[in-house]
């Protein structure tokens, strides 16, 4: 069973995925996929409860970025190990579109990458585990020193040389 880990601790989550066939509950917060979005914006931004949006691997933070303030959360999926455009996705979401909100790693979201899905921008994370915080703990202190600067603003091994933080 898959847990949310949020900002660092197991947290509830209030949010349904609905499909693309799935009807629209009049309240209640539902994540739906960009293609739900696109065909029933109206609907969706008039009903009661928070909204949130699933980007496929295939689908840029560009194509929302007008409707960055409609969604209280935003899961990228990861659907291989090998596809790594969420990592990109997230740091723009961050970096140039200045979202604050809930990004989510959803998908194939494996222990070994919370470290550099956190630093990208990631704040929460669907995680397959039995000790989901102890596992997120252990993962994302893995490194005690970057070299690249991130979202995180944690300080690169350069700055902690010449005594920057």
């Amino acid at each position: 069973m898959k847990a949310l880990i949020k900002d660092g601790v197991v947290s509830p989550d209030s949010f349904v995925v609905l499909g693309s066939d799935a009807s629209i509950p009049d309240d209640g917060d539902v994540i739906v996929p960009f293609a739900r979005w696109q065909a029933e914006r109206e609907v969706l931004t008039q009903r009661a409860g928070r909204l949130g949006i699933l980007l496929r691997s295939d689908e840029p933070p560009e194509l929302i970025a007008e409707d960055l303030g409609h969604f209280a959360v935003i899961a990228l999926d990861f659907p291989a190990f090998r596809d790594g455009r969420a990592y990109s996705y997230a740091r723009l979401l961050r970096d140039r579109f200045g979202y604050g909100g809930e990004i989510r790693a959803v998908g194939d979201v494996l222990l070994e990458q919370l470290h550099f899905m956190y630093r990208a921008g990631f704040n929460a994370f669907e995680l397959d585990s039995d000790d989901p915080e102890r596992d997120f703990r252990i993962a994302t202190g893995d490194f005690s020193v970057c070299y690249q600067p991130s979202s995180d603003v944690q300080a690169t091994a350069l700055e902690l040389r010449h005594g920057r933080s």
